[in-house]
């Protein structure tokens, strides 16, 4: 099951990347594998994912712009997707940022650091090319792929290191 915030920022881009609308979006994400996909608002503290108290998983935010990660540095938390990684943060719970701005700034790169120490897992949108991807889909699935691993989710998307053929 998946709790999914969209950013004001995807319903911008998601048009101009993916050719759909975040509700396009949404409604193919509601296509994948068996779970609940749930929805929530950007501001809708009502969300489980804001309170430490309700017993939900590990947090990503992909992908992660660098504003998200200055805040979430100072713990603004002005939005459920910031609160919900606060959550993460003061429950000691897994959160993983996709950042994938290039070049990143020094102040980017320090704050990137003061979440890995702080027990964030950093995965840059830097995909393999051992695989011999022929798509720019192959290069998300792979992403998606080592997310996926590091949540524990078995998925099957890309051909891993050392595999064969």
């Amino acid at each position: 099951d998946v709790n999914l915030v969209i950013s004001s920022a995807v319903e911008q881009t998601a048009p101009v990347e993916m050719n759909h609308s975040a509700e396009g979006v949404i409604e193919r994400l509601r296509t994948i594998g068996p779970g609940v996909l749930q929805t929530w608002g950007r501001q809708d503290f009502s969300a489980p994912m804001a309170s430490g108290s309700a017993r939900v998983g590990p947090m990503v935010i992909i992908p992660c712009s660098m504003g998200t990660v200055g805040r979430l540095v100072a713990g603004t938390s002005e939005t459920l997707l910031l609160r919900a990684a606060e959550v993460c943060l003061k429950e000691h719970r897994k959160l993983i940022v996709v950042p994938r701005e290039t070049p990143l700034s020094t102040g980017g790169l320090e704050n990137l650091a003061k979440l890995s120490r702080w027990g964030v897992v950093v995965m840059p949108a830097a995909p393999g090319f051992y695989n011999k991807p022929t798509s720019p889909g192959d290069l998300v699935d792979f992403m998606v792929q080592r997310v996926c691993d590091h949540l524990g989710v078995e998925v099957g998307l890309s051909r891993r290191w050392g595999s064969g053929a």
